[in-house]
């Protein structure tokens, strides 16, 4: 039962991505350009996004278990290192060249568009680059 919920919050969550525009990279290409001629609408979705989550986590803090009886494992840290700034400002700098992000390329690819194709396999790429350096570093 809880995989039809999993996959219900995915299909939520990809409807959402389509119906706000975010699968489109020329619309959020256009939240980016900040001179051009700039789309503020995305602002909104991040907006709406920020307050669900302001309070999804308010209520997370003072649970000890998800609705479905497990563990509930909310991120302890706060410490803003080299490691966080330099992959926000790659996630960024990614986002502004292609237009997507991991959730929207996902479901754009889903949807056949070869950009996001060709998005989500140099982020596989990059996911085991990634792995392949860190288990080289525990090794070390």
């Amino acid at each position: 039962m809880l995989r039809v919920f999993e996959f219900l919050a995915g299909l939520l969550f990809g409807l959402g991505l389509i119906l706000s525009g975010m699968t489109n990279p020329a619309k959020v290409l256009g939240f980016l350009d900040l001179f051009g001629q700039w789309d503020p609408s995305l602002a909104f979705v991040m907006g709406g996004a920020i307050l669900v989550g302001v309070f999804a986590f308010a209520l997370a803090k003072k649970r000890t278990t998800n609705f479905f009886g497990g563990a509930l494992h909310l991120p302890k840290s706060t410490h803003i290192d080299k490691r966080l700034i330099v992959g926000s400002l790659m996630f960024g700098i990614g986002w502004g060249l292609a237009g997507f992000c991991p959730g929207p390329a996902l479901v754009s690819m889903a949807a056949g568009h070869e950009k996001a194709l060709i998005f989500v396999a140099a982020m596989l790429v990059g996911m085991i680059f990634f792995e392949i350096a860190e288990r080289g570093k525990s090794a070390q």
